[in-house]
């Protein structure tokens, strides 16, 4: 069955980095765009960036641009988001999901930007 695994999620201060992983399985991951998602506590699903099904081409949100940068490894059937410059907004569990179906994102993993 489909199964996404995210980490490296923590605690950092403003202006910190942080690199997200999210390992696929029980799917086809190197035909699939992907995502990462967020969700702060009390807040709805946010998406935060895309990549094309063989990585050539990402999307950001405007508040991930020019900080965030989403890349996979089809091999090894990963995806990554590099995050730079955190700031206290970014606070919120983060998901991994195929564009196909949001709903087969896996359990999430928590950033805290907290001084």
């Amino acid at each position: 069955q489909v199964q996404l695994v995210e980490s490296g999620g923590g605690l950092v201060q403003p202006g910190g980095s942080l690199r997200l992983s999210c390992a696929a399985s029980g799917f086809t991951f190197s035909n699939y765009e992907m995502n990462w998602l967020r969700q702060a506590a009390g807040q709805g699903l946010e998406w935060v960036s895309r990549i094309s099904a063989k990585g050539p081409t990402t999307t950001y949100s405007e508040a991930a641009k020019g900080r965030f940068t989403i890349s996979r490894d089809n091999a090894k059937n990963m995806l990554f988001l590099q995050m730079n410059d955190l700031k206290p907004a970014d606070t919120a569990v983060y998901y991994c999901a195929p564009s196909a179906d949001y709903d087969r994102r896996g359990q999430g993993t928590q950033v805290t930007v907290s001084s």
